[in-house]
């Protein structure tokens, strides 16, 4: 028999529950369904809040065909193949068949490349569903094609609408009648995540005895997960919650806190590599110009994880993670590029001033590229005065020094 998350699956809008800023009434991806025309889209959430659902009611609604990869098992082969099924089954003056790509974060660059050409050919629709920010995970030529949706865990209505729904609805857990007594270790334990709840709920019924009506309460939940909501959280993949504990720790300046949850994720089963490459993330945004030495060793720790491999990449895991937690903290670098692709993406495509465009031909050096630029090694202290932004941005500031004793040092530097 299916796992009752599987067995409990909507098949339509109707049924779906939560989300409702993207399906309800009026909302986004409900009026693009009654348009009849889908665009390519991303679905990022954490686990178990309706992503793969949502992709297979808008496939079944549209009446196309639907082809999935899972990016954990498919390659370039993989995706070539499907793209190919699929360019077989396009028809004059119908909707294109779409293809659903789960965690599309784990494609690497030319497993993505090889999606746009199909994509933006119209071949397929592209349904991408992701746990991780796609601003960091996907590549630009194919975020631009996409538009992002994000879903919200699941409310505690939410998650109890689905509950009552699952006890009455289905085939197996309808035929006893069950009491919802106390909800809290069940609320707390599914963490917004459908697939956890119904897991859960399907454990106390094959642990309730034979007879009579199954109770839910707190004890009863806590005793069937034996006291550790690991138990039913083993592949990775639903620790969005203690990854985010775990970046704040860091952030925070917590050694203790971080490494806690850095056990709680090793504990729990999470890919060493997306640790990994959180420590690499958090070394840039957090610590940054702080301290430099911090993203070079959380660099240095993935690289040892890939070596070293299991259970002894722990180590450096831990040394990058207390390492950062401990050091001084600075976003003046993060918050510096997210200033100038602002202004970018306000002022456009300014044009490089000509002295310090380059001059490989006579014809340039006619135009005037190059002159006038003043090289810096040529002047005391190897620095000269001269312009170096569009003229529309002439003294424009985008990196604010913060204070510690790394950025002091840089500050005083361009301030002499």
């Amino acid at each position: 028999m299916q796992p009752l998350a599987e067995r409990m699956r909507p098949s339509s809008l109707d049924n779906y529950i939560g989300q409702q800023h993207l399906v309800g009434q009026g909302a986004v991806l409900r009026k693009m369904l009654e348009s009849g025309h889908i665009s390519s889209f991303i679905l990022w959430g954490p686990p178990g809040v309706g992503k793969t659902t949502l992709a297979s009611i808008i496939a079944r609604q549209l009446d196309v065909p639907f082809f999935t990869l899972s990016a954990v098992t498919s390659g370039v082969k993989e995706v070539r193949e499907v793209i190919e099924k699929a360019r077989q089954t396009r028809f004059f003056n119908t909707h294109n068949p779409i293809l659903f790509i789960d965690e599309i974060h784990r494609f690497s660059k030319s497993q993505q490349d090889s999606l746009l050409g199909a994509v933006e050919q119209g071949v397929v629709t592209l349904i991408g569903a992701t746990t991780e920010n796609p601003s960091f995970e996907v590549i630009r030529p194919l975020l631009s094609r996409c538009q992002v949706y994000t879903l919200k865990p699941l409310e505690e209505q939410d998650l109890m609408q689905l509950a009552h729904y699952a006890v009455e609805h289905d085939a197996e857990l309808s035929k006893r009648t069950f009491r919802f007594t106390e909800t809290g270790a069940l609320m707390r334990f599914s963490g917004g995540d459908a697939r956890k709840l119904l897991n859960t709920l399907e454990l106390v019924y094959e642990s309730a005895a034979p007879e009579g009506d199954v109770e839910i309460t707190d004890a009863i939940v806590t005793d069937c997960l034996q006291q550790n909501p690991l138990a039913y959280d083993k592949d990775g993949e639903m620790h969005y919650d203690i990854i985010s504990a775990f970046i704040k720790s860091i952030r925070g300046s917590d050694p203790d806190a971080a490494i806690y949850w850095l056990a709680r994720m090793i504990e729990g089963g999470e890919d060493p590599a997306f640790i990994a490459r959180r420590l690499v993330i958090s070394a840039s945004e957090d610590i940054g110009l702080a301290n430099p030495n911090a993203l070079l060793l959380a660099n240095a720790a993935f690289d040892a994880v890939m070596k070293l491999g299991w259970p002894e990449g722990r180590i450096p895991l831990a040394e990058a993670t207390i390492y950062l937690a401990a050091s001084p903290k600075s976003n003046s670098a993060y918050k510096a590029i997210n200033e100038a692709l602002e202004r970018v993406q306000e002022t456009g495509n300014q044009p490089v001033p000509l002295h310090l465009r380059n001059a490989p031909t006579a014809l340039m050096k006619d135009l005037g590229y190059g002159k006038d630029y003043k090289y810096p090694h040529d002047y005391e202290g190897h620095y000269v005065a001269q312009q170096y932004l569009p003229d529309a941005l002439k003294g424009q500031r985008f990196w604010q020094p913060q204070s510690n004793p790394s950025e002091d040092k840089l500050r005083a530097w361009t301030e002499r």
